[in-house]
């Protein structure tokens, strides 16, 4: 009788300010909006009766373990489980971000997803937060389903993410699926299975492909309105369709601009570089990697960002006056280290530096035959490998390089991996006029990472783990001040 008082005391004091949010081992409760409740004594313990028009639930309460005028937290036992739950109750009036309430629904609808699809198996826990401290992020729906002592982590993406987030399912997938192993006590956990949008999984299919033991990894998509599952085969890994640019293209672009082009790159011959955009016939120029003209229609435009104007007789004094500001601000040895010039880019300026010097990275390097930004499309994607090149034996080698932490770096270095030694294989950098006069070895492509030493994302080696052996992976970390020139500080 204690108990019961004590919580409907709570709860009422709660729910005068407004119906409260509930959440369930952290997952928001969707179908408990304008949540009702009911409390009656059950020996020590206190049973609590929750309902709405969409949904109704009923746990055994054991305490309650805090209270506070915006937050009541609950220590509860469910029918079935023998692991405590936590439920909470939190304060109504406080506005959520739309994307945040997508992904709880959502989160609600995966449940039932699971329950359908695989009924001989119990949803041990479902959640839509993120796990900073584990590098789990909150834009996919994560969980365990178990039958006996055989379990599999899930990660799903809603229907309403952008594309970043479907095609970087694998990577927090593998994390996750780590994660979940290294907690594993009663049962093991013996794959993951992703689910994703109806037409989206075509990029994740073809990173499975790079995969020690694809079979771990089972993918699947739902379509709406009426949720219905099916599993994508493994056979469909790797059979993305992608195309190699033609070598002659991107010199043709160039061709057409080089007068006016070299007239500029005249400024600061040792800085400026001539490139093709990807995607395009459009000629850029760039200034340590910082793009600051670009030859497009038939005529020169210059100027930084969106903001760009038509280069005319007139205008060439204040180019002139540009690149000297680019000159002194970005700049090796530039004092003021916080300026937008020197801050921008950072990658590109770190690109310009390797192919520059590719033996700085690896001295098997040929540094007569590097290709920058060299495109591999396929249907709806644009695949741009950072640096492509060849070692001295004629292996093909692709470096990925990045300035700035970033998760995706392993996959994403994986996934044109996989592109190039299509290409290979189908003798495609030859027939397109790539490293002409040099016979390729029949070696799969070597990989470099390459990124300053302590801008390798922390959960990297977990996705190395789980790729082929057959993938020759060099992580080379450099210098933190790398502009001021390349030095290896380790390789791995």
């Amino acid at each position: 009788m204690q108990l019961a008082g004590e919580l409907r005391r709570a709860l009422d004091g709660l729910c005068a300010v407004g119906a409260p949010e509930v959440r369930e081992n952290g997952e928001w409760l969707a179908g408990l909006e304008g949540v009702h409740y009911e409390v009656s004594a059950q020996g020590e313990a206190a049973l609590l009766h929750l309902w709405s028009a969409q949904q109704s639930l009923v746990r055994r309460v054991l305490r309650v373990a805090e209270e506070s005028r915006e937050r009541v937290v609950l220590e509860v036992s469910r029918l079935g489980y023998s692991r405590h739950a936590q439920l909470e109750f939190v304060a109504g009036g406080a506005p959520r971000e739309t994307r945040r309430v997508e992904r709880e629904q959502f989160s609600t609808r995966l449940r039932r997803i699971l329950t359908d699809h695989f009924p001989d198996e119990t949803v041990e826990s479902l959640a839509a937060s993120a796990d900073l401290h584990h590098s789990i992020s909150g834009s996919y729906t994560r969980g365990l389903v178990r039958r006996g002592s055989e379990a599999y982590a899930v990660l799903a993406a809603s229907p309403n993410e952008d594309s970043a987030t479907i095609d970087g399912i694998l990577t927090f997938g593998l994390i996750w699926l780590q994660h979940t192993r290294d907690r594993a006590r009663r049962y093991s956990v013996h794959g993951l299975r992703l689910f994703l949008p109806h037409r989206s999984s075509s990029i994740t299919a073809h990173r499975m492909g790079a995969l020690a033991s694809p079979q771990e990894v089972e993918l699947y998509e739902y379509e709406r309105p009426y949720w219905r599952v099916r599993r994508i085969a493994r056979s469909n890994a790797g059979n993305l369709a992608t195309r190699l640019v033609p070598r002659r293209e991107i010199e043709q672009a160039i061709a057409a601009a080089m007068p006016l082009a070299e007239r500029i790159r005249r400024l600061a011959p040792e800085a400026i570089r001539v490139g093709v955009a990807p995607a395009t016939q459009e000629v850029t120029l760039r200034f340590r990697g910082l793009e600051f003209a670009r030859w497009r229609l038939g005529a020169m435009w210059y100027g930084l960002g969106d903001r760009q104007d038509p280069l005319t007789p007139g205008k060439w004094a204040t180019l002139e006056a540009l690149v000297r500001q680019l000159e002194a601000h970005r700049h090796p040895l530039a004092t003021d280290t916080k300026h937008r010039f020197y801050r921008a880019q950072p990658e590109r300026w770190l690109e310009t530096m390797v192919a520059a010097d590719p033996a700085r990275i690896d001295p098997r390097l040929d540094p007569r035959h590097i290709y920058t930004q060299v495109p591999a499309f396929s249907s709806g994607d644009r695949g741009i490998i950072d640096l492509l090149g060849v070692t001295r034996d004629g292996r093909l080698a692709i470096l990925e390089l990045k300035a700035s932490e970033d998760i995706q770096l392993a996959m994403q270095a994986v996934d044109y991996w996989l592109r190039v030694r299509f290409h290979h294989e189908q003798d495609d950098f030859r027939r397109y006029g790539y490293f002409p006069e040099v016979p390729l070895n029949a070696k799969p492509p070597l990989l470099f990472l390459v990124a300053p030493g302590f801008r390798f994302h922390p959960s990297i080696d977990i996705v190395l783990r789980y790729l082929s052996p057959e993938i020759e992976i060099a992580r080379i970390a450099l210098a933190e001040n790398w502009r001021r020139g390349l030095r290896v500080v380790f390789r791995q």
